[in-house]
């Protein structure tokens, strides 16, 4: 009596649907990359080329020791009064003749900035300083910086500048929409640049 042939399995269906499942996962999986602080460096300069000199009152010092500890110009502040400090300082108008201000609102202290364009923020940190701490005290030097933009931004244009960059990175934003937000966002950049130098940590 003749054994029945066992049936066959289609190896070429088996393959396509191997192959498929690989594309979709492929198409469907997200990878997590790290993000990190967003920072514009600035351009490379030879080291036989003197750096600009600053005058004092354009620099605005915040050191963070390894205690966690916030020294803003050489006196002790607590973190939730350091945001309205840069503020002050970028806002301050105190230059006149060629570095004054037309839009600053501050109190023009001879010790603080002349104009944003000139004034520099400077973060030292401590190698013990807390990953947390550094954090913190970043996003408020750069919520101060974008307090004054937003403030102009709506002064100019009736939107913040957060609004701004909002609807210029949304991709359903045309291209002629893009470019003139993208000239607004400059122009306010430009106004208020975003100087935040930071030195090697010490300790």
């Amino acid at each position: 009596m003749a054994r029945r042939a066992s049936p066959e399995v289609n190896a070429g269906s088996m393959a396509d649907i191997a192959f498929l499942l690989l594309i979709f996962f492929l198409v469907t999986t997200t990878i997590e990359t790290d993000k990190g602080i967003s920072r514009k460096l600035p351009p490379w300069q030879p080291e036989d080329v003197d750096p600009p000199t600053l005058k004092m009152r354009n620099v605005f010092e915040v050191v963070v020791n390894a205690n966690n500890d916030l020294l803003v110009e050489g006196e002790e502040m607590e973190l939730k009064d350091l945001r309205k400090a840069a503020f002050d300082f970028l806002d301050n108008g105190g230059g006149s003749g060629s570095e004054a201000c037309s839009f600053c609102q501050g109190s023009a202290d001879p010790n603080l900035s002349v104009n944003p364009q000139k004034a520099v923020i400077s973060l030292v940190n401590n190698r013990g300083t807390e990953y947390g701490t550094y954090i913190a005290v970043q996003n408020e030097l750069v919520a101060a910086y974008n307090e004054l933009r937003n403030r102009e931004a709506k002064r100019l244009y009736g939107s913040t500048f957060v609004e701004l960059e909002t609807e210029y990175n949304d991709p359903k934003t045309g291209e002629g929409r893009k470019e003139s937000l993208k000239e607004k966002i400059e122009a306010i950049k430009d106004m208020i640049p975003q100087k935040l130098s930071e030195a090697e940590p010490k300790g």
